[in-house]
């Protein structure tokens, strides 16, 4: 018995130290997609001291990043988070690129953060394919699309995976990390082992359409539009019975607005397609709202209204 456990607990660490070494070789981060996702990836990978490519398009949202990320650094210093030293070499950590293949022709992981659109996405895995090392490791932050969909225009689909960051990336915990079809077992131990070092909590699910967290979430917020939309109750009211009643910090309409709208539509749509069944339908109010161009708080208004620099939570004039 004693035999056993020596040989049990030297192949546990010699599988600890061997996924141990793998995150220590991976140095270069690439970051595609400076939103708010994208430069809370590149920041939390810089504060930890990897060295970050972030990329985008143009050269105007990437300044508009860096100095997000400046000001969320800040706000850490100020709370005693992390010192003025890790902060300066965290934005040193970071450099921008307007080029694709420039920014990640290093790169250990690649990590995309481009908007939630199947058909982008897979023109940009295509890319990656063709620029990145042959051993690159190639995630994307979809938040519903199809993983083992995004591995097929690669080359590489065991070396896929999907890694699922919540928003504000540097304050929440979770990481959902997906494996494709033909995602390997050495890739997704990296990849968990890898959040684990940023001081996240990774948790491995597999690719069906929404994967845990939207699957379950998106329904939730698409009732709380059809609850409005039927006259149910209000926007405040029915986000205050979430809050009260559930212990939601948020209501499902507020959190519709932080998330976008838009994406919230896009992820229902891949679940209504993926699993065929009407419950997924989105509500037409969602429907009309997206197209009147009203997608929450990055268009200024949705079941809410917002002011640049106001953090009062007043309902849009169109539902009070």
């Amino acid at each position: 018995m004693d035999k056993f456990r020596i040989r049990f607990f030297s192949a546990i660490n010699q599988i600890l130290s061997l996924s141990f070494k793998a995150n220590k070789r991976m140095k270069n981060i690439a970051v595609i997609g400076s939103g708010t996702m994208g430069n809370g990836i590149a920041h939390v990978f810089a504060q930890y001291g990897y060295q970050v490519s972030l990329i985008d398009i143009a050269e105007e949202p990437l300044k508009k990043a860096m100095v997000t990320i400046e000001k969320n650094l800040d706000r850490q210093v100020t709370k005693q988070l992390i010192t003025d030293t890790t902060r300066k070499q965290s934005l040193e950590n970071i450099r921008p690129f307007t080029s694709v293949e420039a920014g990640v022709t290093n790169a250990d992981l690649v990590i995309e953060a481009a908007t939630e659109n199947a058909d982008l996405k897979l023109k940009i895995f295509k890319d990656l394919d063709s620029f990145c090392k042959p051993d690159t490791i190639l995630a994307t932050n979809t938040s519903s699309i199809s993983i083992t969909k995004i591995a097929s225009v690669t080359k590489r689909p065991d070396k896929v995976i999907g890694m699922h960051f919540m928003n504000p990336v540097p304050v929440m915990k979770l990481v959902e990390v997906i494996r494709g079809y033909n995602t390997s077992d050495n890739v997704t131990s990296t990849i968990m082992q890898l959040s684990k070092m940023l001081e996240k909590v990774p948790v491995e699910v597999n690719d069906y359409p929404g994967f845990v967290a939207n699957r379950i979430l998106m329904p939730m917020i698409n009732e709380a539009i059809y609850s409005l939309y039927e006259g149910v109750a209000g926007v405040h009211e029915i986000d205050t019975v979430m809050k009260l009643g559930m212990a939601h910090p948020m209501g499902p309409l507020q959190l519709a607005d932080f998330i976008g709208l838009d994406v919230c539509l896009s992820i229902l749509h891949v679940l209504h397609d993926g699993f065929g069944n009407p419950k997924y339908a989105p509500c037409p109010l969602l429907v009309n709202m997206v197209q009147a161009g009203h997608k929450g708080v990055k268009s200024g208004s949705g079941f809410y209204q917002y002011a640049p620099g106001s953090k009062a939570l007043l309902v849009a004039d169109r539902f009070k």
